[in-house]
């Protein structure tokens, strides 16, 4: 439940653009209260989250710092809204990064059996929409343009749970607006990085994958667009009918070839070392980081610019080959729908 919200406008320093900070606390009636809380949280529907992190210590992360000190005491929350809204302030070094409205809201969280976690979220909010006011005026209507914020969708926010302090808090981040800047909101002023868990490594996992069959496996093996697109489709339907992934299983079940299985082995190492991550070879499946990663692995072959051949099934029902007339695929079905 929203229980606490104030609100800064943040200009664009870098255009000479103001910050004005409020020395007060909203006082919301219950049914805007309703309307913001619906507005700020409708946003966060992935499963992915980050966590705060630091070049050194973890407490010189400016938000970081801040929201702890919220969460220890909320008697805070105006003070450190302010530092907040002045990192905000600081971070923009791009002039296309847009002035707005920053919130920063307390909720509280409701009683579970594994206790109450609040949270703190802030949003920004950059797009100013025009809208029509109609009101009466005596016998007739009289019209007005004006702009205000869209309820549709929030530009900007992040969702800081008061969980997991001690590797920087999990933390829920979006940004619809990124203004040609794509590291203003989760670099410059947040400084987050993903967390480590399932979604994580089934995300990774596929991506990893994927690469590997679309860029470096038709550089070492001889393999035709059919043959990506089966070991697309294998990969894709392992990771939906399984809950648990084992790499070694994976490799056997889709990849099958051990000259490919140590192609993929060692991808896969080059890609961690170069990224700086570590992809686990045993984890529960993550079905929301599948169905978004699952647009991706289309399996589609593009003839020249008269044909797409879509391939969702055995790759022993298409073969490939060329004659007098030039290079063709052939077909086989069992009923035409």
């Amino acid at each position: 439940m929203l229980s606490k919200i104030i609100v800064h406008k943040v200009g664009n320093k870098i255009n000479q653009e103001s910050l004005f900070l409020s020395q007060h606390e909203m006082q919301l009636t219950e049914e805007l209260q309703e309307l913001l809380q619906d507005f700020f949280l409708k946003s966060f529907k992935s499963e992915e989250q980050f966590q705060f992190y630091s070049d050194t210590l973890l407490v010189n992360n400016p938000v970081y710092r801040s929201v702890s000190e919220i969460f220890e005491n909320k008697d805070k929350f105006i003070f450190e809204s302010e530092n907040i809204a002045k990192h905000l302030y600081d971070a923009a070094e791009n002039p296309r990064v847009q002035g707005g409205e920053l919130f920063v809201c307390y909720f509280e969280g409701e009683e579970t059996d594994a206790g109450k976690i609040d949270s703190i979220g802030i949003f920004k909010t950059e797009n100013k929409n025009p809208f029509l006011k109609i009101f009466p005026n005596d016998e007739t209507f009289d019209i007005e343009k004006d702009y205000g914020i869209s309820l549709a969708k929030l530009d900007k926010g992040c969702i800081i749970y008061n969980s997991s302090k001690e590797t920087g808090y999990a933390v829920s981040v979006i940004d619809n607006n990124k203004n040609g800047d794509e590291y203003y909101w989760f670099e410059d002023f947040l400084k987050v990085k993903q967390r480590d868990n399932d979604y994580f490594h089934t995300q990774e996992t596929l991506s990893v994958y994927k690469d590997f069959i679309t860029k470096q496996l038709p550089q070492e093996f001889e393999v035709s667009k059919a043959d990506q697109a089966d070991f697309l489709n294998k990969s894709i339907n392992f990771f939906k009918e399984k809950e648990k992934f084992d790499f070694e299983e994976f490799t056997n079940e889709v990849l099958q070839d051990n000259s490919v299985i140590e192609s993929f082995e060692n991808y896969k190492s080059d890609y961690e070392q170069e990224m700086q991550v570590s992809i686990s070879e045993e984890f529960p499946i993550n079905v929301s980081a599948v169905k978004k990663q699952q647009r991706h692995f289309k399996s589609i072959i593009k003839l020249d610019k008269n044909f797409h051949i879509y391939i969702h099934g055995d790759r022993k029902m298409i073969e490939t080959g060329q004659d007098e007339k030039g290079k063709f695929y052939r077909l086989y079905f069992e009923e035409e729908k």
